[in-house]
């Protein structure tokens, strides 16, 4: 992992961030200032548990787990992080260290922004203020929905609500859907063992709902395997 000193357009790459939308071009500017890119091999770790954030960061392209492991060893992914994504906000506001690791999934670029710059611009705008806690409240809303998934739904109705996820209503008749990493990750994510994850996506293929090819998995009728265990 390492710093690049010159390369893509760190202001326009701001500006298409949500947390950022309505700041004039000199606010951009002037965190533009405090960011930097840092460019990271697969399998390279952002941050550990326990390191003081300075910043949060944006994925440009690329993949990042977010994780821990347990006294055990086991590791549990808590968030798997995908292109124009924000993460470490939370933490860097609370003046607390890392929870959780950060490790690249792919060869990726990330901006650092640095939380200096952040302070600043809300010490001048109350109106970044509240989109920054509208973000954050965001977080904690899908956080909530996470437990509330591993407290009250089945694997199986864990893993048909993955694959459905980015699908709208009625979705058309066969889709496929292209799983964003490996199995093994994706179980750790929905709260499930790989052994677990793999015995249920062939129970559905045993059934004719789906059709599991590597990463990409088919889904005949979207319907029918949204109304199934449900």
């Amino acid at each position: 992992m390492h710093s690049i000193q010159h390369g893509i357009n760190i202001e326009a790459l701001l500006a298409h961030v949500p947390l950022f939308n309505g700041l004039d071009k000199e606010e951009i500017a002037r965190i533009a200032h405090g960011t930097r890119e840092i460019a990271a091999s697969r399998g390279d770790i952002l941050f550990h548990k326990g390191d003081t954030p300075t910043g949060f960061f944006l994925l440009v392209y690329g993949q990042v787990k977010l994780a821990f492991t347990s006294p055990q060893g086991g590791k549990k992914v808590v968030d798997i992080i995908g292109q124009g994504q924000t993460f470490g906000e939370a933490v860097m506001f609370a003046d607390r260290s890392f929870v959780v690791y950060a490790q690249a999934l792919a060869d990726s670029l990330l901006l650092h922004i640095s939380k200096t710059a952040i302070l600043d611009e809300l010490d001048a705008d109350p109106k970044f203020g509240r989109k920054m806690i509208a973000g954050l409240s965001m977080r904690l809303h899908h956080l909530v929905r996470d437990v509330e998934s591993y407290s009250l739904c089945s694997g199986r109705q864990r893993i048909i609500a993955y694959l459905l996820l980015d699908i709208s209503g009625g979705g058309g008749k066969g889709i496929t859907v292209t799983l964003p990493t490996n199995k093994g990750v994706i179980a750790s994510r929905l709260n499930l063992t790989q052994e677990h994850f793999s015995r249920i996506l062939h129970e559905l293929s045993e059934k004719g709902l789906i059709v599991v090819e590597g990463r990409r998995i088919h889904i005949p009728d979207v319907e029918k395997l949204r109304m199934h265990d449900s």
